[in-house]
């Protein structure tokens, strides 16, 4: 792999932005939801399961949970929710992929196609920015203070694919059908891992430099996230810290 997606990591530099208890929760349950649909047993079902332990780790309420689940499998009804992909470019060129959830595509479509118009950027045609992306697993590792090296050991001799050190976590990349394996063997040899997700990495990175077009894309960034529908957005830039406000 050529590059990380850095998008991820000025998340978490910025800080969490204040997200209203109701929208995050629809935002957790969409995928949840998705998911289920594979199957409503999450021990049977690793993308049910890495959905369910993201909706506890922020407090969803068991019940929100079990409804979710319940709609995914058609127990109870509901609007048909789908998954939808959408690939776009941006300012200085950047590629971006923005995975959304949603039970009216047209709606959805709108939403992503005014924010991009807004920022400079447009929506492209399917497979036009996957290709510059890898399909990858990934886990955040809590370095807590542990040895950096003894668990850098550790993940090597797991079989990832490769790692990087981001502020207070290591990042450990791996392909797909190798995300529960692995993290099965981290958390039996006592590693603590913060997020299990399905990421879209770059294989190239496109560099920024210039602070006014840094902030665009953020704000960008950001608005796309916001978006009610929106799972989660992906890109290729490279930000330097000192640019991130």
């Amino acid at each position: 792999m050529s590059g990380h997606s850095k998008w991820s990591q000025i998340k978490r530099q910025k800080g969490a932005a204040d997200v209203k208890r109701g929208a995050l929760f629809s935002k957790l349950t969409m995928p949840i939801i998705l998911a289920a649909k594979k199957g409503g047993d999450p021990e049977a079902n690793f993308q049910l399961k890495m959905a369910i332990e993201r909706a506890k780790a922020a407090n969803m309420p068991k019940e929100n949970i079990e409804r979710a689940i319940e709609r995914g499998t058609g127990k109870v009804g509901g609007a048909q929710i789908e998954e939808v992909l959408y690939e776009a470019i941006g300012p200085a060129g950047i590629s971006i992929i923005v995975e959304a959830a949603t039970d009216n595509k047209n709606r959805t479509a709108s939403e992503v196609k005014n924010i991009l118009t807004k920022f400079g950027g447009k929506l492209i045609g399917s497979g036009a920015a996957t290709y510059q992306f890898a399909r990858m697993g990934k886990l955040l590792i809590d370095l807590g203070g542990k040895d950096k090296e003894e668990i850098e050991l550790i993940v090597i001799d797991s079989g990832a694919e490769d790692f990087e050190e981001q502020d207070d976590v290591l990042a450990v990349y791996m392909r797909p059908v190798e995300l529960e394996r692995i993290k099965k063997s981290l958390e039996s040899q006592g590693l603590v891992i913060n997020e299990v997700v399905l990421s879209w990495e770059p294989k190239t990175i496109v560099a920024v430099a210039d602070s006014t077009l840094s902030e665009k894309i953020i704000d960008m960034m950001e608005n796309l996230e916001e978006l009610d529908d929106v799972v989660a957005v992906y890109s290729n830039f490279d930000i330097p810290k000192e640019l991130i406000k």
